[in-house]
């Protein structure tokens, strides 16, 4: 009789959480197994994926002066015709940010005043902040496609040095609201159609698609 009460109990307590977890105001149930509908990480697909070791190894004795060409052609770009996200980082203007693709044997120096980016080995030393993240949490968190706190409560994002500088440039780059296949393919000139359609299917494959996207904005 005593465990035909204890079952009956918890198949209520069970009916009365999910009952709870239904209703309109998620974000006060148990965080493990409810989340609030205005919270990005509901929407989460899982931990994207990594470079494979053996192909990070591989791009090692790779120059770097073409990336470099490339993405200072990108960063200048997105200066021209999003201006205004440089001058919302405010005090924090003449940072110098390290970012690092853990997955990656490289990293880039990012200023914003003169816009200026560096493809480098390893991070220097006298950085006002770091950012360590996989290449598909960093590509996904510059276009907005994650939520960068949940991506730091899970470890998977990693900041050091100046907050505040991290938190400044993160407002800037949600605000200009950045479409990496646009700039990418906008380098190209006649071969931009292919080379956006190309970087967009690529794209979805790591880090999902342009509907999804919208789920974080």
């Amino acid at each position: 009789m005593q465990l035909n009460q204890l079952l009956k109990k918890t198949r209520a307590s069970r009916v009365d959480f999910e009952v709870h977890c239904s209703g309109s105001n998620t974000a006060a149930c148990i965080p493990s197994r409810c989340v609030s509908m205005n919270d990005p990480s509901a929407a989460s697909p899982g931990p994207l994926p990594t470079i494979p070791p053996l192909l990070a190894l591989a791009m090692r004795p790779l120059p770097l002066l073409p990336l470099q060409l490339v993405l200072t052609a990108v960063l200048q770009r997105i200066h021209r015709h999003n201006s205004a996200m440089f001058e919302r980082l405010g005090d924090h203007a003449r940072a110098r940010f390290g970012i690092k693709p853990i997955d990656l044997p490289l990293a880039f120096v990012v200023e914003a005043r003169p816009p200026r980016l560096s493809v480098v080995r390893d991070l220097p030393r006298g950085l006002d902040a770091r950012i360590s993240a996989s290449l598909a949490n960093l590509l996904a968190l510059l276009e907005g496609r994650v939520d960068g706190d949940a991506l730091m409560f899970s470890r998977e994002l990693v900041v050091e040095g100046n907050v505040e500088a991290v938190l400044a440039l993160r407002n800037a780059i949600d605000d200009a609201q950045l479409d990496l296949a646009v700039e990418l393919s906008s380098l190209f000139g006649p071969l931009g159609a292919p080379v956006r359609r190309a970087f967009e299917v690529a794209r979805g494959r790591v880090i999902g698609s342009s509907q999804q996207s919208e789920q974080w904005r």
